[in-house]
């Protein structure tokens, strides 16, 4: 079984090698190697590694935090130009709880305190199946830290961070972002920009991720090997 997981990209080098270790955190979890390909900025992207490995059984984990165009429209059309014949391709890692624990670390590291306003900070997307996903995880962490969460974005779509930590001041509390990112980069750099009081740190080097990653890689192992199991690309 080879196991593959599937990153973004970043011109960021801390940013690549936050995904390096994630990667080398999930392959001691699994012992076993853990291949790292990017679908933007930088290679090797998808099907060129899926061409460079062994044509086996193949489990691809999409290291994004919602659904999306990469998700649902690049990975899989990186699979089917591959010529590969046997990969499971599960979800992505979010909207889950796991996630949501880890904010919660994040935020309790960050110096929070319940009566500050929380901003939930996303890249950002226009697919609609992805902005569920982000309204669910704000959903979530407005139950976990007893107050409503703000949704607001880096990139793609309103608000952005800014303009939602310039109204959120008006209501003369602390302002906190809470980074639904996984690695350092470009956005990263937009939240800490964003005239916030507090800015967690992305969520990557977080153990719980590289728990649920390696939980993503065991459960789709699982079904792969199954009896009902069946050749081509499988969604997980």
């Amino acid at each position: 079984m080879t196991f593959l997981l599937v990153a973004h990209g970043t011109r960021k080098q801390r940013g690549v090698a936050l995904i390096g270790d994630l990667a080398d955190r999930v392959s001691a979890a699994l012992d076993a190697p853990v291949h790292v390909t990017f679908v933007d900025v930088l290679g090797p992207t998808p099907s060129e590694l899926l061409c460079e490995l062994p044509d086996r059984p193949t489990v691809l984990v999409p290291a994004f935090l919602a659904r999306g165009y990469h998700v649902s429209r690049d990975i899989p059309a990186h699979v089917t130009a591959s010529g590969h014949h046997d990969v499971t391709v599960t979800r992505a890692l979010g909207p889950d709880p796991q996630l949501i624990r880890v904010m919660i670390d994040r935020l309790l590291e960050s110096g929070w305190r319940p009566a500050d306003s929380v901003i939930l900070a996303a890249a950002g997307t226009s697919d609609p199946a992805a902005m569920r996903d982000l309204h669910t995880t704000a959903t979530w962490l407005s139950a976990m830290v007893g107050a409503r969460v703000e949704l607001a974005f880096a990139a793609t779509g309103a608000p952005t961070v800014a303009d939602a930590v310039a109204a959120a001041r008006r209501r003369g509390r602390r302002v906190v972002v809470a980074s639904y990112l996984l690695s350092e980069g470009l956005f990263q750099d937009r939240l800490r920009d964003s005239g916030a009081d507090l800015v967690t740190d992305p969520l990557g080097t977080h153990p719980g991720v590289a728990r649920l990653i390696a939980g993503r890689f065991r459960r789709a192992h699982a079904m792969a090997g199954a009896p009902a199991a069946r050749s081509g690309m499988r969604g997980r």
